[in-house]
């Protein structure tokens, strides 16, 4: 009995029947759930076979231990999928159909396209990429470098992130460039070291992706479509499929080019061949068939194809909208930018095709990773307002995000994010508020200077009251008057001068409160004065602009009690430390949140408020923010 069997571990024996059972569809149920993998229709035969095999170079015999340990070692991933995918590629490998190619393949292709019309070719499952610089390689030389940069378009994709991620760096060792010729070595690439990197004015047309040939959608008005060993890991029913969906990709006189071991001799309806040999074919067009009837189970109604002149007109349009705009496909990767979003934030052709996440758009000015998933599992429009950006360093710019996702027959095809510049807008909300800020404040000094002149009033009626009753007493009283006629007039002038006096004393007192409310104004930072009760009885500007609080819902209020950013109970010791008349005056330092919800950093000096006597009548803070 073996070693397993003892600790009660049943020793899984790997026949053929054991290889694709219950437990080896739940390795697979476990990759689609979680890395989004679908290998249901795989040649199962095979795939159990290397699936065997990295379980052996890593010791482990049952497929439930396996999937435990994929659980905990997330590096595994990458190996399985290396060993399940076989990423095998190279440079004008098979030179034989390559040479066919460029000979009787394109020069064709070419011819029918016409000299100003734009090339699209895909190359579906690139792998590291070999194959799509190789194709970059053969239609510059066919082409011109200036007409290949204007006119071509590749687009490469694979299932496999890491393939992808490998190609767009489009670096390469000796090993991986030994098939290619010396001068198209020299010419097309630029050592650095011991690596060799494609030329990156060509890069900029080679648009990599993640496309799961069986579940996404095709790219469609394809020239020349590359699939090159890639249906040879599925089964017919899954191959027909592919195949159909191929075939809706490519335009009328479009090229498919497979890999050595893939014929279509069962698909005669779907490709005709070119060189059978060299596993060329061209498409045969079918008719009656509606866009999307290939690739889809309920047909839509026959509509135009828009041609390439349409799809041009479209993209110009597209790109010279008004706003920002970028469009990320379901998987997060960016498909379209527009010329205002490349202004805006600094982007290039070469960020098409890659993952949001890679972007700095991503995380800045807002997080858009979070937002984009939210729109997609949803199913509605998103929009987030008044999102401030620093763009430069003293460049602040207000944006309005609006995303919306994109669905056709419900599925979502992806994401539209739309960026409108507000800073206009922001800026003369700001001006507004500041003015009527500025008003509010003249119309309170106003309603002020109006109260002190009724009190005035008040008094100087008083004072004309009591002159009337000494008059009928003096009346009354003529014959004394007469007598102290000299002294009443002595009088009479004293109190003349008193009251000439304390007409000068109101205008005084009405100047320096007048100086003291524009020096509080005056003041950029917060000024509060507190009684003894700690009741606010003055609050300045300064203080408005910090917290967001007026001078009439702050005066009377209880310093504790007030609904500010600021933690007042921090403040108790040090402003009952100056109510004592502390000598000399307290000082802390307080994280609190302003107005505006950003978190500051306050310094806060608090003094006693003494009369001429001495006394202590209450506490003065002064509010700086650091």
């Amino acid at each position: 009995m073996s070693g397993a069997a003892e600790y009660g571990r049943p020793v899984v024996d790997m026949t053929a029947g054991d290889r694709t059972g219950a437990d080896f569809q739940a390795v697979l149920l476990y990759l689609k759930e979680t890395r989004g993998f679908d290998f249901t229709g795989y040649k199962q035969t095979s795939l159990s076979r290397r699936l065997h095999r990295r379980m052996t170079q890593v010791g482990i015999e049952s497929y439930p231990d396996y999937i435990d340990h994929l659980q905990v070692n997330t590096d595994e991933f990458a190996a399985l999928f290396n060993t399940l995918l076989i990423n095998v590629t190279g440079f004008l490998r098979d030179t034989d159909s390559w040479d066919f190619l460029r000979t009787e393949v394109v020069p064709k292709v070419l011819q029918e396209v016409g000299p100003e019309a734009p090339i699209r070719v895909w190359s579906a499952g690139c792998a590291s990429g070999e194959e799509a610089y190789s194709l970059a390689i053969l239609l510059t030389e066919a082409l011109g470098v200036d007409a290949f940069r204007q006119r071509v378009k590749i687009y490469a994709t694979d299932i496999d992130e890491e393939a992808l991620a490998q190609a767009r760096q489009a670096s390469y060792g000796e090993r991986e460039v030994e098939g290619l010729p010396p001068d198209l070595l020299e010419r097309y690439f630029e050592q650095q070291g011991s690596r060799h990197i494609f030329r990156q004015d060509l890069r900029r047309s080679i648009i990599f992706g993640r496309n799961d040939l069986v579940q996404d959608a095709p790219i469609s008005r394809i020239h020349l479509l590359l699939c090159r060993n890639t249906l040879m890991y599925f089964n017919a029913e899954t191959q027909a499929k592919i195949l159909t969906r191929l075939h809706f990709a490519l335009l009328p006189q479009g090229v498919l080019f497979l890999g050595k071991a893939e014929m279509l001799l069962s698909y005669e309806s779907l490709f005709k061949p070119v060189d059978l040999k060299r596993r060329i074919f061209r498409k045969v067009p079918t008719r009656g068939l509606a866009p999307g009837a290939m690739f889809s189970h309920a047909s839509t109604p026959a509509r135009r194809t828009a041609g390439d002149g349409d799809d041009e007109l479209r993209e110009q349009a597209f790109s010279a909208g008004p706003v920002a705009q970028i469009v990320v496909t379901a998987d997060d990767q960016v498909l379209l930018v527009n010329h205002q979003a490349q202004s805006m934030f600094g982007l290039t052709s070469r960020d098409v095709g890659r993952p949001l996440r890679d972007l700095e758009l991503s995380y800045r000015p807002v997080e858009l990773r979070a937002q984009v998933d939210r729109v997609k599992a949803e199913r509605r429009t998103l929009r987030l307002k008044d999102i401030e950006w620093l763009r430069g360093p003293a460049e602040t710019v207000w944006l309005d995000v609006q995303l919306s996702p994109l669905v056709s027959e419900g599925t979502v095809l992806g994401v539209s994010i739309v960026f409108q510049d507000v800073s206009a807008a922001r800026r003369l909300m700001d001006e507004l508020e500041h003015a009527n800020r500025q008003l509010e404040s003249a119309y309170e000094e106003l309603q002020s200077t109006n109260e002190e002149l009724e009190t005035t009033n008040e008094e100087l009626q008083s004072t004309v009251e009591e002159l009337e009753t000494t008059n009928e007493e003096l009346q009354s009283t003529n014959e004394e008057l007469e007598t102290m006629n000299e002294e009443l007039q002595s009088t009479n002038d004293e109190l003349q001068t008193i009251n000439e006096r304390l007409s000068e004393r109101s205008v005084e007192l009405d100047d320096l409160n007048n100086f003291l409310e524009s020096i509080l104004t005056s003041l950029r930072s917060g000024v509060i004065v507190v009684d003894v009760e700690m009741r606010v009885i003055v609050w300045n500007r300064g203080s408005e602009e910090l917290w967001g609080l007026r001078r009439d819902e702050a005066n009377g209020q209880h310093l504790l009690n007030l609904d500010i950013g600021l933690p007042l109970s921090e403040l108790r010791p040090l402003v009952r430390s100056a109510l004592v008349d502390a000598d000399p005056a307290g000082e802390v330092t307080i994280a609190a949140v302003n107005r505006r919800g950003r978190a500051v950093s306050v310094r806060v000096v608090a003094s006693p408020l003494r009369s001429r006597g001495g006394d202590t009548e209450g506490a003065i803070l002064v509010l700086e923010e650091n």
